[in-house]
């Protein structure tokens, strides 16, 4: 088992972005691609900014953040991942994209690469089946913001070898990160636990029960949550919840993961949450 030196990322957002700068910060060489060159330079500069914000609590130096930007490689095309150790993917949680990216990542990569996705719900076992390499793909799910939460999942597919899930772990730990290893069912850990309170936090909205901020109070304040469930909603983001949600609903077929209607309507009204300046609470 050989340590990871070269590391991929696909998807330049929120959560691409702080997987390349941890690894970066560790030492590793990383190539960050994304298809849109929008979102590339978006990324360099959230990237700058964060490690800004952590020299100025003490926690990095200029030196650091200097040395950590020179070993992004950023680029929009996948081809560039030729030679990567390994490759995460983390786009949205579209289950036909994510499908399709596995496929092409899997004609790109050097054979021993290992394939990795930062899913939030969606099976491992049926991405790894779109490949060639199913032995070699897992589930790493980061939380966010990347930077600051120690946690990752490691999901392994009913197809994961033993020595894949086992290089995955000793990435995790090269990366400063807690592993938790979660069985391959919708939602894993944490999401089957926090979607469905985000998800009920909803219907007492919907239901007049309280209003959000109140909701959020109550939520903080009763059980000493940092951020209430719909304000953290809105940082997730409300598509992703239901997005989430439906994964839940579908996979398991209980129907108390039923998404709530207020939850679609506001998607359906673009109203997304603080990406999309609207979701619970206006930004």
């Amino acid at each position: 088992m050989t340590s990871i030196k070269k590391f991929g990322v696909l998807g330049a957002g929120q959560m691409g972005a702080g997987i390349a700068q941890v690894a970066a910060t560790k030492g590793l060489s990383v190539v960050l691609v994304d298809i849109s060159t929008a979102q590339i330079e978006k990324a360099k500069a959230s990237l700058a900014s964060s490690m800004d914000r952590l020299i100025k609590k003490a926690v990095m130096t200029e030196e650091q953040k200097t040395k950590a930007l020179s070993l992004i490689q950023f680029s929009s095309n996948t081809k560039d991942f030729a030679g990567c150790q390994a490759v995460v993917e983390a786009v949205s949680e579209n289950i036909d994209l994510k499908s399709k990216i596995f496929t092409e990542l899997d004609a790109i990569l050097d054979p021993s690469a290992l394939l990795l996705s930062n899913t939030s719900s969606i099976s491992i076992t049926l991405l790894a089946a779109k490949t060639k390499r199913p032995d070699k793909v897992a589930g790493m799910h980061f939380m966010n913001p990347v930077p600051i939460m120690t946690l990752v999942e490691g999901i392994r597919g009913l197809q994961t070898s033993d020595n894949t899930f086992a290089l995955m772990r000793a990435l995790t730990e090269q990366l400063g990160k807690v592993f938790v290893e979660a069985k391959d069912q919708p939602g894993f850990v944490v999401n089957r636990i926090l979607m469905p309170m985000i998800n009920e936090a909803a219907f007492a909205l919907q239901e007049g029960l309280a209003t959000a901020e109140g909701i959020d109070q109550a939520m903080k304040l009763g059980t000493n949550q940092p951020m209430g469930p719909l304000t953290l909603a809105d940082f997730i983001g409300l598509d992703t919840c239901l997005s989430i949600m439906r994964v839940l609903h579908d996979g398991l077929g209980d129907p108390k993961y039923r998404p709530c209607p207020l939850l679609i309507k506001y998607v359906e009204a673009g109203w997304l949450g603080k990406k999309s300046g609207r979701g619970f609470y206006t930004y």
